[in-house]
């Protein structure tokens, strides 16, 4: 059997987190079974589907490296075959019209809500006579298309993450709706009846989904049978929740890709990350780990069934160490357009190898992308502003004195290096009678503000290269 998986965003919205989750493991398991992973596009909903959230769905998926084999499918053109498959279980008594008005499904809900009993629909147009259909067209009703389940049937199969799941037909709140209402009497098939159809066209082995989506697998496999279709094997994964145990949702803040993304995550971190979002390796040492190698090990017998928490601390650890072990080069590519977003100017001696050594600075102390923009202002800037142990660090006594004798010594050096900046500095040590320590904070607050920073020689050779390190020393010694 060729293993073939899909997943299926609804265009309603940006590329949530969770579907990327579920798009992983689809991946990660037709990988593994050298099998196809489909893109389908479930834009049934007209309403609220958008061709931006499509564009972004896309996107996300091509960022995240998760590429497809075959499509992206759009359910929007698809309809024919949905409206033949609908006329086809009509015609063969499995479906049928009905014509109950959306007041007479409001008096059946409070009548069952008064008794106390769970909202279900009582199949009353199930078994109408052709005579009844014609008084009720006749008086104008409209009438949506009903699958009928039987409340007696026991619909089971094995889960690959959940083991055995059983539900009841009269669990599934009475015939289903599959069709909504239309003057052809064919209207615009629902999710539950085009999804089916879908996965039977497509040839999908494997349904892997959230959770939440084990009700509609009872209702689905009843329309598999009905349409004498092979039934897919499924797995329904651990949902991702917040800190309080609740399924994360906007509330909780990002939840989109592209949120991750412009939050300075990288494609490869965030991916390790989803991964171990319910899933974990053999090696349960292993936490660094691409899709290649990941998909070498995947299966379902390491997949929870308890939901599994968003952990940021975890998150921000493992884009970290990509950060910590990417080429420069790349490192550099990836930079770019944060700096550029704020506004920072490549210009003045910034170019290209500079751009390369300031990266090689600060590549060990960034977490997330985004945090080059602040650890790097002071690079793209004219002057500096002073922090508070900054600002005091210049105010000490003998700093002007030190601050000067390193300005005299550069005017003496045609250009500077990393040995002549550490001699510079023995130098002043020894002339000025000062120690070590004094004339490096205090170097390090004119150059940069801050009395903390990354290694202050090469932050000095590259201000020295743009012909910012003696305007600053003479700006510190003019203001203190």
């Amino acid at each position: 059997m060729t293993v073939r998986v899909r997943i299926a965003p609804s265009p309603t919205g940006n590329l949530h987190i969770g579907t990327a989750r579920t798009a992983v493991f689809n991946y990660l398991f037709a990988r593994h079974h050298d099998g196809k992973f489909i893109l389908r596009i479930e834009d049934t909903d007209l309403e609220r589907s958008r061709p931006e959230y499509t564009d972004n769905i896309l996107d996300g998926l091509r960022w995240l490296g998760l590429n497809w084999d075959e499509g992206p499918f759009f359910q929007s053109q698809r309809l024919h075959l949905y409206k033949e498959a609908v006329q086809k279980l009509v015609d063969q008594g499995l479906a049928y019209r009905c014509y109950t008005t959306s007041e007479e499904l409001d008096a059946l809900r409070e009548g069952q809500k008064a008794r106390g009993e769970a909202p279900r629909y009582d199949n009353r147009h199930r078994h109408l006579t052709p005579e009844q259909r014609a008084e009720f067209e006749a008086q104008g009703r409209s009438s949506v298309i009903r699958f009928q389940i039987a409340d007696s049937r026991e619909i089971v199969w094995n889960d690959l993450v959940r083991g055995k799941m059983s539900w009841r037909g009269s669990d599934l709140g009475g015939d289903m709706v599959i069709a909504r209402a239309a003057s052809d009497g064919t209207g615009q098939p629902l999710y539950n009846f085009v999804v089916v159809v879908d996965d039977i066209d497509m040839q999908i082995s494997h349904v892997i989904r959230g959770e939440d989506h084990i009700a509609n697998t009872a209702k689905q496999i009843l329309l598999y049978e009905a349409f004498g279709a092979k039934i897919p094997e499924f797995a329904h994964t651990p949902l991702i929740l917040n800190q309080e145990g609740r399924k994360l949702s906007k509330r909780d803040g990002v939840t989109s890709i592209c949120d991750f993304q412009n939050m300075g995550f990288t494609a490869e971190g965030l991916v390790n990350y989803m991964t171990l979002l319910g899933w974990s390796p053999a090696d349960s040492t292993q936490e660094i780990f691409n899709l290649e190698s990941a998909a070498k090990d995947f299966g379902f017998e390491r997949v929870n069934k308890a939901g599994a928490k968003f952990d940021w601390d975890k998150l921000d650890w493992l884009n970290s160490q990509y950060l910590h072990s990417m080429p420069v080069d790349k490192l550099t590519d990836l930079l770019i357009p944060y700096w550029e977003k704020t506004g920072f100017a490549f210009t003045g001696g910034r170019e290209r190898p500079w751009l390369e050594q300031l990266v090689g600075l600060i590549a060990a102390s960034l977490t997330r992308l985004v945090d080059a923009v602040e650890m790097t202002k002071v690079f793209f800037t004219e002057g500096v502003e002073l922090t508070e142990e900054g600002s005091q660090q210049l105010q000490q006594a003998g700093v002007k004195t030190v601050l000067q004798a390193i300005i005299t010594a550069l005017e003496s050096q045609p250009e500077l290096s990393a040995d002549i900046a550490q001699d510079i500095i023995k130098q002043v040590v020894k002339s000025e009678k000062v120690k070590k320590g004094l004339v490096m904070r205090s170097l390090r607050a004119a150059l940069t503000g801050d009395v903390h920073g990354p290694d202050l020689i090469q932050s000095w050779l590259l201000l020295n290269q743009i012909g910012l390190d003696k305007s600053r020393l003479n700006q510190a010694i003019s203001n203190n």
